[in-house]
């Protein structure tokens, strides 16, 4: 039971972080308008640098797709785990209505990364 609820958190994170990285490089999404002042100074600074987002984007979607796939899901949580932190602060500084939502994938990238610590110690020895 555990393992399916696990699949399905991964699942649901992994489209999210696709949709994220796809929507970096095709703007689908619309933005809301009522953003704070700061979020959009933060964004347009961001934006200055020209290859950081299109980095970001590739790193979403490759880091979303290991995350889906059982075998690779460690990996993906690696990947994954640096931009999140960065989801994180930001809403941390800048953004608090967000961090309910950031918090909730930032605990199933951690529970994923604890079920699979025995694969990183590898890395370190």
């Amino acid at each position: 039971m555990k393992t399916k609820i696990l699949f399905v958190l991964c699942l649901l994170c992994g489209l999210m972080f696709i949709n994220s990285g796809l929507n970096k490089f095709l703007n689908y999404l619309p933005v809301p308008g009522d953003l704070p002042e700061k979020v959009v100074k933060m964004n347009m600074a961001i934006m200055e640098i020209i290859w950081l987002m299109p980095l970001v984007g590739v790193v979403e979607i490759i880091g979303g797709i290991l995350f889906i796939i059982p075998r690779f899901r460690a990996l993906g949580a690696i990947v994954l785990f640096p931009v999140m932190v960065g989801i994180l602060l930001t809403h941390i500084t800048v953004a608090p209505s967000g961090l309910p939502m950031a918090l909730i994938i930032f605990a199933i990238i951690l529970w994923v990364m604890i079920k699979n610590r025995e694969k990183y110690l590898t890395l370190i020895r």
